[in-house]
């Protein structure tokens, strides 16, 4: 996958493409939906799609809580799964937002990408405050002599796809329907950091990673695999939250035991797949008791008929 970042460098010979359009964050069903769309609609086209990082919500409410699904380097995995050729991750600064829907149209996707097709949501908005909807997108690219396919939501019975309710699914407990919707396991992609060591004196020695920007979800143990840098994964059993028996803390972490394996992980990259929700986080009255929880989720965990190689 090749990836740009700065729109008015885009070079020539990638023009052409037929690109699928929207912030995909966490790649689910109905963004895989989109992004065919896009290739159906010219096959014989390069396919691209065209996002923004960060994401415009973190821009504009720089003091929401992290609530991303996915960050940009698990995001064009899933993408490449897709097929996803050319990945415009377009830098979102105040002078991107400040771009009309009519530039952002002319200048960014027909001069600069070059688009030949477009795909993207009935709900897909664009332009300074949002002042360009499908409706504008289809009369302009029309006029270009752009192809547009406007791809219905992705539905069930309990109504559209979407990453918002993804999100809900995860804060509640609900790692498993959060993957039937995403078409994988939920993942946290991170660098293992230093922790206290508490845990390896403990007997169960955990790769702690900081959440940093995805959004947390509910905190308590988990059924999980992992990918390590080299690309093994291996099954586990992590806990997600602030470890109220050993030590409070003020940010949430996740903090992940590696079954049947040891080595020195610290400044790696993992990512960590949710599997099941255990139980929730609960303060122990010491340590001994502590231990012999999490023996019992460790055994509970290895239980579990959890696929490998999974997708993290």
């Amino acid at each position: 996958m090749r990836i740009f970042h700065d729109w008015r460098a885009i070079p020539a010979e990638v023009r052409g493409a037929t690109v699928a359009l929207g912030n995909f964050d966490g790649v689910h069903l109905g963004h895989a939906r989109v992004v065919r769309a896009a290739h159906a609609a010219r096959p014989d086209a390069p396919l691209g799609v065209l996002s923004f990082e960060p994401h415009p919500r973190e821009l504009f409410r720089p003091d929401d809580p992290p609530f991303r699904l996915t960050l940009s380097a698990e995001r064009a995995d899933a993408l490449g799964r897709l097929g996803v050729g050319l990945l415009f991750e377009l830098t979102f600064d105040p002078a991107f937002s400040e771009l009309s829907a009519e530039q952002f149209i002319t200048e960014v996707l027909h001069r600069s990408v070059g688009a030949r097709h477009l795909s993207c949501g009935p709900d897909f908005a664009f332009g300074h405050r949002r002042g360009g909807d499908v409706a504008f997108l289809a009369a302009r690219a029309e006029a270009l002599g752009i192809g547009l396919s406007v791809v219905p939501a992705l539905a069930d019975a309990s109504g559209p796809i979407s990453s918002s309710r993804i999100r809900r699914l995860l804060q509640d407990g609900y790692p498993e329907r959060a993957s039937a919707e995403l078409g994988r396991p939920w993942a946290i992609r991170g660098v293992v950091a230093h922790g206290d060591a508490r845990g390896r004196l403990l007997g169960f020695p955990t790769a702690n990673i900081p959440l940093g920007r995805h959004l947390e979800p509910a905190r308590g143990v988990y059924a999980v695999t992992a990918r390590l840098p080299d690309g093994t994964r291996l099954r586990g059993v992590a806990n997600i939250g602030r470890r109220p028996t050993v030590s409070e803390g003020v940010e949430s972490r996740l903090e992940v035991n590696l079954f049947d394996w040891s080595g020195d992980l610290y400044g790696a990259e993992l990512s960590v797949a949710l599997h099941a929700f255990l139980r929730p986080e609960r303060k122990f009255a010491g340590l001994d008791a502590l231990r012999a929880q999490i023996e019992a989720d460790a055994a509970e965990a290895r239980k579990l008929d959890l696929a490998l190689p999974h997708s993290p």
